[in-house]
């Protein structure tokens, strides 16, 4: 296949590579070539044609100061990914590097040799593991002949595919038209005509003439009104969501999040928890929509359980910020319950990859419960718990440990209020109402001077009360 020679101001390589070849197939490339995973077209529909298998080749480098084998279980990751969006991965290609190339990522020597391999597996795209910039993304079609793409793009494509509700479906729709923005571009004559006024015989209209509006201006402009749309409708369903939490909060049953990697089986133990009957499924970001049940504890207590969307390494930064309503339930809980796939290859990457995301939405500092899932096919989950004090192994598939799962979730949550004496006189029936309302009565009985309670406050419980402490 002929493809476009590559710009002449491409930088020199630094060549320390591997080319590894998952599938070899008839060299015969087509002239034209049928790759639309990531061809945009101006829409924010799922980002591959789904009447085929596309071909992709993976593209992977490793930077100064980074781990091969990171690269390696990185590209992994990303043919996961690609595998969930609905392609095949049929060759990869790996490279160190002091520092990305400005013009295509890869060094010009290496963009060359998957330029040739990508001709030798007539692939249809190639999606590189690290976001590519604008530039760069138009220089290696250009150069390739093909779509090239970026980890975040197949990210966004696999959200498209999964979102079912209105606020899932406006989010994502939001994160893809963030990331499309920049990279538009004109495609054929279509793109790059001038919008001037035509009269009917072809002919500029009188009052017309003038260098008009690009169909490519025209198309940024589109795009950039329905972003504004997009997040005064996401504003209006949060002010909703608002409702929804002060009357949470009115419950004073403590809210726990089930947070963790994506395909950890955080789904599987709220169905095991709750009964939720929330979809489960054997791939990556199956569940996209929070699911908030009630739930009793051993203890007595009741809490509001809720599972959230699963999180990945490099989760692009469009999704975080689009997805902020859906994961503030994380911010605004009292504990996370974060599920590891304790058979994963790389558990504490993982939790890094997760804790960093709980940092950029403002639920670091919430208390975590560690909860190392799918014992029954981890042989070594045993020496996880003991590494992380205070962790839990569990089975969610099989009940295994989910019962001590649940007293330590009461433990923990008990460990975070205090028990308070309190005396109330007896005309006060509004503070007794209230320190029901507040917190976990343990004793009531009747005094000769008002109503003696043991309560379990919280912090804020405590204060509000503090006249009618006893003492």
């Amino acid at each position: 296949m002929s493809s476009p020679e590559p710009p002449a101001d491409l930088e020199a390589d630094v060549d320390q590579d591997d080319v590894e070849v998952v599938d070899a197939v008839d060299a015969d490339a087509d002239e034209s070539h049928r790759g639309a995973f990531g061809d945009f077209g101006g829409t924010t529909d799922a980002l591959i044609d789904r009447t085929f298998r596309e071909r992709i080749v993976i593209v992977g480098v490793t930077l100064a100061g980074g781990d091969v084998e990171q690269t390696e279980f990185d590209l992994d990751e990303l043919a996961l990914l690609v595998d969930t969006a609905g392609a095949d991965v049929v060759g990869r290609v790996v490279q160190r590097r002091v520092a990305p190339d400005p013009a295509t990522y890869l060094g010009k020597g290496k963009a060359q040799e998957l330029k040739e391999l990508s001709e030798a597996l007539d692939c249809d795209t190639v999606v590189f593991d690290d976001e590519l910039t604008p530039a760069q993304q138009r220089n290696l079609e250009k150069l390739l002949g093909r779509t090239a793409l970026d980890r975040t793009a197949v990210i966004l494509d696999i959200f498209a595919q999964n979102a079912a509700s209105v606020e899932g479906r406006a989010q994502v729709e939001l994160a893809q038209l963030r990331y499309l923005k920049p990279r538009l571009r004109g495609k054929g004559q279509g793109l790059s005509q001038q919008a001037g006024g035509m009269s009917a015989g072809g002919g500029a209209r009188v009052g017309s003439r003038g260098p008009g509006e690009t169909q490519l201006e025209t198309d940024r402009r589109r795009i950039t009104r329905r972003i504004h749309k997009l997040e005064a409708d996401l504003r209006t369903m949060s002010a909703h969501k608002d409702t929804q939490y002060k009357r949470r909060g009115r419950s004073r049953a403590a809210q726990v999040a089930i947070v963790g990697y994506t395909n950890a089986g955080k789904s599987t133990l709220l169905n095991r928890l709750s009964g939720a009957g929330v979809l489960v499924e054997d791939r990556l970001f199956a569940t996209l929509d929070a699911t908030t049940r009630r739930l009793q504890l051993p203890g007595g207590e009741a809490v509001l359980l809720t599972d959230t969307v699963g999180f990945v390494r490099k989760l692009p930064h469009q999704l975080v910020e689009s997805f902020r309503s859906t994961l503030r339930v994380a911010a605004e809980a009292d504990l996370l319950v974060h599920v590891v796939d304790g058979s994963g290859p790389d558990p504490a990457a993982h939790i890094d990859a997760v804790r960093e995301v709980l940092a950029e939405i403002g639920a670091g500092d919430v208390a975590e419960l560690l909860c190392f899932n799918k014992a029954d096919a981890a042989p070594d989950v045993d020496k996880l718990v003991e590494r992380h004090q205070g962790s839990v192994a569990i089975s969610a598939r099989t009940g295994e440990g989910v019962e001590h799962l649940l007293a330590t979730i009461g433990d923990r949550l008990r460990h975070a209020t205090d028990v308070v004496e309190l005396l109330v006189p007896f005309e006060r029936g509004d503070v007794l109402a209230e320190v029901h309302r507040e917190g976990e009565v343990l004793v009531e009985e009747v005094g000769p001077d008002g109503m003696h309670l043991t309560a379990r406050l919280d912090e804020a419980a405590s204060a509000k009360l503090a006249a009618w402490v006893a003492g």
